[in-house]
């Protein structure tokens, strides 16, 4: 596959309520490309919002689902979620704010 650039990094946010009440630690849960790295996850957060300092990157890998339809059975796409741990000084990111 070619290289992942920055912006393909992060797919999307999670809002869930479990993600919304670890964001009062200054930590933000995101879809991440199942490729990318604990590094790459980091340049991207940093790059995409500024005065953001990230401190540790937490991943985990999430496999498809088995779906079924009639008696044909397949598996939803695999992901990958990383929850994202900013510093005490960083600012916060601000798609999150008015939720």
């Amino acid at each position: 596959m070619a290289a992942i650039k920055y912006y393909d990094v992060i797919l999307k946010p999670v809002v869930t309520e479990k993600s919304m009440n670890a964001m009062a630690t200054k930590k933000y849960t995101f879809l991440v490309h199942p490729e990318a790295n604990k590094t790459m996850i980091k340049e991207a957060v940093e790059k995409m919002f500024p005065g953001t300092k990230v401190a540790s990157v937490n991943t985990m890998n999430l496999d498809g689902k088995t779906k079924r339809r009639g008696m044909t059975f397949g598996k939803t796409a695999k992901t990958k979620k990383a929850i994202v741990q900013l510093t005490e000084e960083s600012k916060e990111i601000e798609i999150f704010q008015g939720l």
